[in-house]
């Protein structure tokens, strides 16, 4: 089941992202140590603006993903913050639904399940037509079968004059 988030006006690529959300973890914890993007950097001798990438969770100014999950590692256990928990959440990637793509989705179910619970009233007096003509005629060969057999059979009166 997909979890539902907000929305917000920036919609910054991997805004709601793990990545976003450790990100945040992160900046809380500097800031609370009143260390600068600058000073961990420094310390952790990364280049400051990978570092600001990953507070704001923007993937497109990171290297690839086996990197930035050490850079994590390490910002976290500089910042003495619960490793494990920081890269278990960032294995967790919660993907983020719009609340119109829910409600277009939905819509688009209950018309289906419509569609099919109404017939077509047009279809239905077509069926009832060809049916009934092709009763009409089977009624009309079975009948036409029964009165040439029937003319062809002498009748019993007739049959017994003949006998005697």
């Amino acid at each position: 089941m997909k979890e539902i988030k907000s929305v917000s006006g920036n919609n910054n690529k991997g805004e709601n992202s793990s990545l976003k959300r450790i990100g945040n973890f992160i900046k809380e914890a500097r800031l609370s140590r009143n260390q600068s993007i600058e000073e961990l950097a420094s310390v952790l001798k990364i280049g400051s603006h990978q570092l600001e990438a990953i507070e704001e969770g923007n993937e497109d100014k990171l290297p690839e993903k086996v990197f930035v999950k050490a850079m994590i590692r390490r910002i976290s256990q500089k910042l003495k913050l619960d490793t494990e928990y920081i890269m278990d959440e960032l294995k967790t990637e919660r993907e983020e639904v719009k609340i119109e793509e829910i409600v277009e989705e939905v819509s688009k179910k209950n018309y289906k399940s419509r569609q099919s619970k109404n017939f077509n009233p047009e279809a239905f007096l077509l069926f009832i037509l060809i049916s009934g003509f092709l009763g009409l005629i089977a009624s009309s060969l079975i009948f036409n079968l029964f009165s040439d057999s029937s003319q062809n059979q002498t009748p019993k009166q007739e049959l017994i004059k003949k006998t005697k």
